[in-house]
C-alpha cells in the first residue's frame, strides 16, 4: 500500500491537533487559513487513511493500573505469529518486532505484581515459539509524548 500523501496544510492540521485533539474545526480553519468544511474533509481523510488518530490518553496509575513493564521476548520460529497472539491480550498496549538481542518488545500495563506474574508466567511464556522473556519494570515515567510531527 502506498504511503498517503500529505501536504504542508495537513502538517499544520496535525501539529495543531497534537497540541489539542479537541480543537474545534473553526479554530483550525482560522489558524490554517481554510474554510471549516475544508478542514473537516482534510481531518476525515487523515483519519480514514490512518495517517493519524484522535484518542484520549489516560494515566494508567489513576485508573488502578499500578504496574507497567516492557517485556523483551526471544522467539523460536515466526515472530509475527507470536506478535499477533500478544496483540490479543488486553494488558499488552504496544508490540513491536525488533532487530537486536530480543525479537519482540511488548509494553504491558496491569493492576499489580500478581497480575504481571500471571500475564508473564501463565500466558506470554505459554505462547508457542516463546523461548525467553526479560522484563523491565517501570519505576517512574519521566516523559511520554505523541508529538512526533510529520518530518
Amino acid at each position: 500500500m502506498p504511503e498517503p500523501s500529505i501536504d504542508t496544510i495537513d502538517e499544520l492540521i496535525i501539529a495543531e491537533l497534537q497540541q489539542d485533539g479537541r480543537r474545534p474545526y473553526t479554530q483550525l480553519a482560522k489558524r490554517v487559513g481554510l474554510s471549516e468544511a475544508a478542514i473537516r474533509q482534510r481531518v476525515q481523510r487523515l483519519l480514514d487513511t490512518g495517517v493519524m488518530q484522535i484518542v484520549a490518553v489516560t494515566d494508567p496509575m489513576r485508573l488502578g493500573f499500578h504496574r507497567a513493564a516492557m517485556v523483551g521476548i526471544k522467539v523460536d520460529g515466526d515472530i509475527r505469529k507470536v506478535a499477533e497472539k500478544l496483540s490479543t491480550f488486553d494488558e499488552v498496549v504496544y508490540v513491536v518486532l525488533t532487530a537486536g538481542t530480543v525479537d519482540l518488545l511488548a509494553e504491558v500495563v496491569v493492576s499489580d505484581d500478581e497480575a504481571l506474574l500471571e500475564l508473564l508466567n501463565d500466558r506470554i511464556r505459554r505462547i508457542p515459539g516463546v523461548q525467553t522473556t526479560e522484563t523491565s519494570i517501570y519505576l517512574n515515567l519521566y516523559k511520554q509524548t505523541y508529538q512526533w510531527g510529520t518530518r
